[in-house]
């Protein structure tokens, strides 16, 4: 242990948040893992998600020292373009269900067959602006990148389409659908537009009890076509908490590495705690994540993946998310997944 670790205040409290939606680290929770990790030092485990309130917000601005943020890149780019203390220590990409909705029978089933459409484009959120918390408004930045990327797959520009914002006027019985999240379902069904982004098991869940379909499965389209806010996922951590706790991100990211490894072998257990983590249904978690989702959960800094993050960040800053570059380079810090790569590694060799 560093001088300068012994000479930091002691962690009572590691805290952790996840998006809804699959992660290594949900899973090691949801197993026990990360508590027991902790436990034996006589350190809370303890995650936003369930404790809420005032420390809620900590999930987008990423000022509490002792946090270890799983999240979409929509909140963890603009926060460190406003100087959010953090270090980038790992990226996931877990394909979750990214898909344009249609109502049946439009003809709109491939990405060429949006030109000229009516696209919903959920607004940016009045207290987002306000706020200067632009990223905060999620479902417009996936929605961007959502149709983006389709255009691209054709040839086609943002400027072949009509995006259409969306109002807050839908009758009472459409209004909740999509988890209000995906609020474009309702004009969809009214007909105001003739496509909507959705991405995830609840919205599979909401376009099968709407009565929409999926015109176009954006899980389909090459890799940097599908670039959105969680793929890249980020992992994130307070600068402070990497220099003075090092061994404690790194026992957290050894025991992720490990509910990674864990999920490759149970898929079927992977996806009923899925159900608790994204707040939907079986059928809309088997549904949403297919195609070996589970045999690559564990994180990484891969060129591919630091290059398609890179990606993300150049859309946020074009389409207004950013407040300024981010260096994303430079915001790397590559040593704790390494050391628990490393680790996870001799562990797997000695079971063997």
């Amino acid at each position: 242990m560093s001088t300068i670790e012994k000479q930091a205040k002691p962690v009572e409290t590691v805290w952790f948040t996840r998006c809804p939606v699959p992660t290594a680290t949900g899973l090691a929770y949801k197993l026990g893992w990360l508590d027991q990790e902790f436990a034996r030092d006589g350190i809370k485990l303890q995650t936003l998600q369930e404790v809420g309130g005032e420390l809620a917000r900590h999930h987008y601005d990423h000022q509490l020292e002792t946090l270890v943020r799983e999240g979409g890149n929509l909140l963890a780019l603009p926060a460190r373009a406003q100087g959010a203390p953090t270090r980038l220590i790992g990226l996931t990409w877990i394909d979750e269900w990214q898909s344009i909705l249609v109502r049946p029978g439009s003809g709109i089933t491939k990405p060429a067959d949006l030109k000229g459409k009516r696209l919903a484009l959920p607004a940016f959120r009045n207290d987002d602006l306000q706020n200067n918390r632009r990223g905060r408004s999620i479902a417009r930045g996936m929605s961007l990148a959502g149709y983006k990327g389709a255009l691209a797959s054709a040839g086609l520009t943002l400027d072949d389409v009509e995006l259409v914002e969306l109002g807050q006027n839908a009758p009472a019985e459409y209004r909740n659908l999509g988890t209000n999240l995906w609020e474009g379902i309702s004009p969809l069904l009214l007909g105001e537009v003739d496509a909507v982004y959705v991405k995830g098991a609840a919205a599979a869940d909401a376009a099968r009890d709407a009565g929409v379909v999926v015109g176009i499965d954006l899980d389909k389209l090459e890799r940097r076509y599908r670039v959105n806010n969680g793929t890249p996922r980020p992992i994130t951590v307070h600068e402070d908490f990497l220099r003075d706790h090092f061994e404690l991100v790194v026992r957290f990211l050894t025991q992720t590495l490990r509910a990674a490894e864990w999920a490759r072998s149970h898929k079927d257990e992977v996806l009923e705690i899925l159900q608790g983590e994204t707040r939907a249904g079986g059928k809309g978690v088997a549904e949403a994540y297919r195609d070996g989702f589970h045999l690559a959960l564990a994180p990484d800094l891969s060129d591919e993946k630091v290059e398609l993050f890179k990606q993300q960040k150049h859309f946020q800053l074009v389409h207004g998310f950013l407040d300024r570059d981010v260096d994303v380079d430079a915001w790397i810090d590559r040593r704790p997944l390494e050391e628990a790569q490393r680790r996870v590694s001799e562990s797997l060799r000695a079971a063997a």
